[in-house]
């Protein structure tokens, strides 16, 4: 089974992206922010992180740098999924190495397909 780890700071995204994976199939673990994703990724190896951008104590544009600049997390899919939907934001978060940027509040379709695509890539 496919294991997604969830970066998300609001109980309600939490639920309804946990909800929509797990019905998909998927084994699902959440975190609230960045520095607690950086430990997850190590120690647990998720097949693809969902990270939201503006978070505590470290936002998604740096989780996502840090997981692209190192060799043992760099191949690792990241979807950036964030309610900055400016062309910036998508602009400046393809450049950190993001493989997606979904901009909330998102349609279930474009979630999964995305997910489905970055994990048989």
């Amino acid at each position: 089974m496919s294991k997604v780890l969830v970066v998300e700071d609001s109980p309600t995204q939490q639920q309804i992206i946990l909800d929509l994976l797990k019905n998909s199939g998927l084994k699902v673990t959440i975190v609230q922010d960045g520095v607690e994703a950086l430990e997850h990724v190590q120690k647990y190896h998720p097949n693809l992180v969902i990270l939201d951008i503006v978070m505590p104590r470290m936002n998604g544009y740096e989780v996502c740098r840090r997981l692209k600049s190192d060799p043992k997390t760099k191949d690792v899919p990241v979807i950036l999924c964030s309610t900055k939907a400016e062309e910036f934001d998508r602009y400046w978060g393809m450049k950190q190495g993001a493989d997606a940027y979904i901009v909330k509040p998102f349609q279930p379709v474009e979630l999964l397909g995305t997910i489905k695509q970055l994990m048989r890539g």
